[in-house]
């Protein structure tokens, strides 16, 4: 057992010798943990300057996966796609700085449809990223009683403007000469015929199998050569843009396009509902366990029920993948739609347990209710802990801004290269003025080694940081707590009129290195769950997991294992950030300390801390649902469903919306949190420090913590 803080809490020798009874922490405090507050500082140097290079090299246009990135660097792959697809020349569609320009052109099409159909056979070599394409305003459409050409940019000879070129649907096959008109029926350009129809998905053009009859006549009947009919040349372009890394980069473009949806439902709306909710807990405490259930479950339901109705499962609101005015004839169902539907099934799974969960816990709500009690009494003393979570609010949603803004241009700072192929095609070219058979190959952007380590390195500082500043709010929060506590809950000349600025002013100037430190084990223990995670499913998609039970057995036990390291490492550091505010000790010292607390007090601080948390969780989860259901709302406006800013899934908005609200309602609801923490923790210290009899607690907290007849039946 170790001895009592002495110096630190309770009593301890004033400057003439005597014994000054005072429970007030002691002020004169050493800087701790300096070396990790130099190493924080160095992560914030590189920060600055990972941004810069993606500032420097990135194209927003290009826009990439994070996650397909992540999962082509565990298969070795580098090779990466657009989010608005590239031409023939290399040119981002849409990037009104390529050559030619290309503003408003953003959707991408294939000229030579018997080169989709080629891509498309089971044994060809030929692939669709080499096919020839260009980028286009709109999608083509066959002519009802002739043939429309789509010819290649106008170049050389050709002397039309873009913007005419555009006027002109894309047609100047009366300008050819004879040479070009010949070639243009041998299907190698300059013009092209349209004898397919197509749609606009997700921003690719992809052609229905449903050749014109009147168009194909024409064809023939001018002379061109044989094209292909088959449904293959659908299921070729279909298959491109089903593919997972291409799902996965239109999530990330969904984020970028509903960035005004992220900053109100992911940043003002939870501000706006914590600051109630704390509001109501201080006037309200009685009600709010109550309330806070039932306003869980009636949120859980109206989410799940919005994931019904994007699905499809209820009404007819079902999200589509295509962009603009909707072919009758033409069906086609996306990998979204799987996922929202996946995560119908989830929502439902999730939402049964919930309700049955809360229902279990109603008859002990009462407990509840008298551990809240405490905290309203601290925050009704300690008024400045309601306003105090608006400052690291405020720093971390600036940090998420400066965030976001550099990941789209890091995950798009990939170098465009053609490709190496071996395809046997030719285009004729119209500045050489004759057939070229050089450049077959399409583009795509390459990243290299330095580039993924850049991008791991940008995610891996945005948990740090976060898991940084909530850690600093609640050590602040619970210095504050703890003055009230050692002042037994009365004004003294030394306790600081504004003890919250107190707090913020030791932890600045001694604790900094502490919290670094305990944000930083806890993001290190995050990153490798995850990547163990990530491997897990490669494996498990790879049908390499192990077969026997033992391996079984070991397989799971190591998932479950390191969970609860996960979770006791969360536990500790909350602790841990409540002793280095009491004691000013180091971080390891600080959890030690506040292990052996609770430890020695574990039936005491679990039979009231448990349903309090509970609790706290559920009122944390009603401000992301909150959150959540805002987005489902905003984004089902026409913004997000026009053609140009039409977001191809709700999925993942909501789900950043959802847990940006919850790190909004954690830094608000710490001051609940910690409140609670703290004051168990100093009770428990008291207790020790005075024979197991708190001298320092106030009247409600002796209520309920002091009933040694209830740690008795307890304890038998």
């Amino acid at each position: 057992m170790r001895g009592p803080l002495g110096a630190v809490i309770g009593r301890y020798p004033s400057s003439d010798g005597s014994t000054q009874v005072s429970g007030i922490i002691r002020h004169n405090r050493k800087c701790r943990d300096v070396a990790f507050l130099v190493i924080f500082i160095a992560f914030w140097v590189a920060m600055i300057v990972n941004s810069s290079f993606g500032f420097n090299k990135g194209n927003p246009l290009r826009q990439v996966s994070f996650l397909a990135l992540f999962i082509n660097i565990l298969t070795s792959k580098t090779q990466m796609g657009l989010t608005y697809g590239l031409d023939y020349k290399g040119n981002v569609c849409g990037d009104r700085h390529a050559h030619p320009g290309l503003r408003e052109l953003e959707l991408t099409y294939w000229l030579n449809s018997n080169q989709v159909y080629l891509s498309g056979l089971k044994n060809s070599q030929f692939k669709l990223a080499n096919a020839r394409s260009i980028c286009l305003l709109d999608c083509p459409i066959p002519s009802e009683d002739g043939l429309n050409w789509v010819c290649d940019y106008p170049e050389g000879e050709i002397r039309l403007s873009v913007d005419d070129w555009i006027d002109r649907n894309y047609d100047y096959f009366e300008f050819l000469t004879p040479e070009m008109r010949n070639t243009s029926l041998q299907l190698q350009g300059p013009c092209y015929p349209v004898i397919f129809p197509s749609v606009n998905v997700y921003w690719r053009c992809q052609y229905v199998a449903r050749a014109s009859n009147v168009s194909m006549r024409h064809w023939q009947q001018m002379g061109g050569v044989n094209i292909n009919e088959d449904i293959i040349i659908d299921k070729s372009i279909h298959r491109s843009i089903n593919a997972r890394s291409s799902v996965l980069k239109r999530y990330v473009a969904d984020i970028e396009k509903s960035w005004p949806v992220l900053i109100v439902c992911g940043g003002l709306l939870p501000l706006f509902v914590s600051v109630i909710w704390l509001l109501l807990i201080r006037h309200f405490v009685a009600a709010m366990p109550w309330i806070t259930v039932a306003l869980f479950n009636i949120l859980i339901i109206a989410v799940t029920m919005f994931y019904y109705l994007k699905a499809g499962w209820i009404g007819n609101d079902a999200i589509s993948p295509i962009i603009g005015a909707l072919d009758p004839y033409y069906h086609v169902f996306g990998r979204e739609l799987n996922h929202l539907r996946a995560a119908a099934v989830l929502m439902t799974f999730i939402m049964v347990v919930s309700i049955l969960t809360s229902i279990a816990i109603v008859h002990r709500i009462l407990m509840a209710t008298s551990v809240l009690k405490v905290a309203a009494k601290v925050i009704g003393e300690v008024q400045a802990l309601i306003i105090f979570p608006v400052m690291p609010y405020a720093i971390l949603g600036i940090f998420y801004m400066f965030w976001f803004a550099a990941a789209f241009y890091l995950f798009s700072s990939g170098q465009i290269v053609q490709n190496n192929c071996n395809s046997n095609c030719c285009a004729y070219d119209l500045v050489s003025k004759r057939v070229n058979c050089d450049r077959c190959c399409g583009y795509s952007i390459h990243y290299t080694p330095h580039i993924s380590i850049a991008i791991f390195f940008h995610l891996f500082g945005c948990y740090w940081a976060t898991q940084f500043f909530i850690a600093c709010s609640s050590t602040v929060i619970a210095g504050s707590v703890a003055s009230y506590y050692w002042a037994r809950g009365e004004t003294s000349p030394e306790i600081p009129f504004l003890p919250v600025f107190s707090s913020m002013k030791q932890l600045i100037r001694y604790s900094l290195g502490s919290v670094a430190l305990g944000s930083l084990v806890l993001s290190f223990v995050e990153s490798v769950r995850f990547i163990l995670e990530s491997i897990r499913r490669k494996l498990k998609v790879a049908n390499t997991t192990p077969e026997s039970c033992m391996g079984k057995t070991v397989y799971h036990t190591s998932r479950f294992c390191f969970q609860c390291i996960e979770w006791i490492i969360r536990s500790v550091n909350r602790n841990a950030y409540i002793m280095i505010a009491i004691t000013g000790k180091s971080f390891c010292r600080a959890s030690a300390i506040a292990t052996e607390l609770i430890i020695s007090n574990i039936l005491r601080i679990g039979r009231v801390n448990v349903i309090g948390d509970v609790i706290l969780y559920l009122g944390k989860l009603c401000v992301s649902l909150s959150s959540a259901l805002f987005a489902f709302l905003m984004l089902d406006t026409h913004k997000y469903r026009s053609s140009h800013n039409k977001i191809s899934s709700p999925l993942l908005p909501v789900l950043v919306c959802w847990a940006l609200g919850y790190v909004v309602a954690t830094l608000f609801f710490a001051v609940v949190e910690m409140s609670i923490d703290a004051i168990i923790l100093s009770f428990c210290q008291d207790s020790e420090e005075h024979q197991g009899t708190a001298q320092y607690a106030p009247p409600l907290l002796m209520e309920t913590l002091g009933d040694q007849n209830e740690m008795q039946r307890l304890t038998q």
